[in-house]
């Protein structure tokens, strides 16, 4: 089943093109990354598929419909520096939010709305930290929280934006873990992601972009050199070695080693 379409997609900031004529489609089930250069639209496609930018011209379809119609399966998770993180909340606060209904943002929380945010909390290895406010908390620590809240959701697509920028390493090790246990039971994860290395061992589906969609398919199928070279342009010596690997299959080089 395809969780996301995108229909010739065009996105304008101030008049000018960011996205161009953008066409893919992602099935369910999958881990994907939006890769490309800053500036190559990977932020934009996702508030575009999420209805918080206006599109030119083309179409978003997810579950093959509508946003609006299925807008509680879908979550999003934006760039972490885009959020006022001196808000008076505690963790706990921020994850129940993730429990309240469009429209029905004053009302009250279930017992089962509670314990839905408990063990999103517990998913992420916050619990303990539940009562803290999010202000007091590191980068990675804010994250997990978000990631939490997004959880607490229970929906079946999860759009993250960035997730990795700014978090330490173990965050971002509790991170991936959890983002392909949610892949294995059956949710679609797709996060813009800056880093290629990491890319060839956290992800098994990739949509490639630099304004217009250069490739989208699966990682080992669509991660050449051809199309490293044509999102990219320059580095080419980073690229060449990349595509190695990919075509060698030696990645994920982590698990490899744990498994040695």
């Amino acid at each position: 089943m395809t969780a996301i379409e995108v229909h010739n997609l065009t996105a304008s900031y101030d008049r000018h093109p960011v996205l161009w004529d953008v066409d893919f489609e992602i099935p369910t089930g999958k881990l994907v990354g939006i890769i490309g250069p800053n500036g190559s639209g990977k932020t934009t496609l996702l508030k575009s598929i999420m209805g918080i930018l206006p599109i030119d011209s083309g179409f978003v379809k997810l579950f093959d419909k509508p946003l609006d119609d299925v807008r509680n399966r879908v979550s999003y998770v934006p760039q972490r520096q885009s959020v006022d993180w001196d808000f008076p909340a505690t963790a706990m606060d921020v994850v129940q939010m993730g429990r309240y209904k469009k429209g029905k943002l004053f009302g009250r929380l279930s017992k089962l709305d509670r314990d839905i945010a408990r063990d999103a909390l517990k998913r992420v290895g916050m619990l303990e930290y539940k009562n803290r406010q999010i202000s007091e908390l590191s980068g990675g620590q804010q994250q997990r929280v978000f990631i939490a809240r997004s959880l607490a959701q229970q929906a079946e697509i999860y759009l993250m934006d960035e997730p990795f920028v700014g978090i330490d390493a173990a965050s971002e090790a509790a991170i991936v873990a959890l983002l392909k246990e949610m892949r294995d039971e059956g949710k679609t994860v797709v996060l813009v992601h800056h880093d290629l290395h990491t890319a060839l061992e956290f992800f098994d589906w990739v949509v490639m972009l630099n304004t217009r969609l250069v490739a989208s398919g699966p990682l080992v199928e669509t991660l050449t050199e051809a199309n490293l070279r044509q999102t990219y342009g320059g580095k080419l010596n980073l690229l060449t070695q990349i595509a190695h690997l990919v075509k060698s299959q030696e990645f994920p080089v982590r698990e490899k080693e744990m498994r040695d």
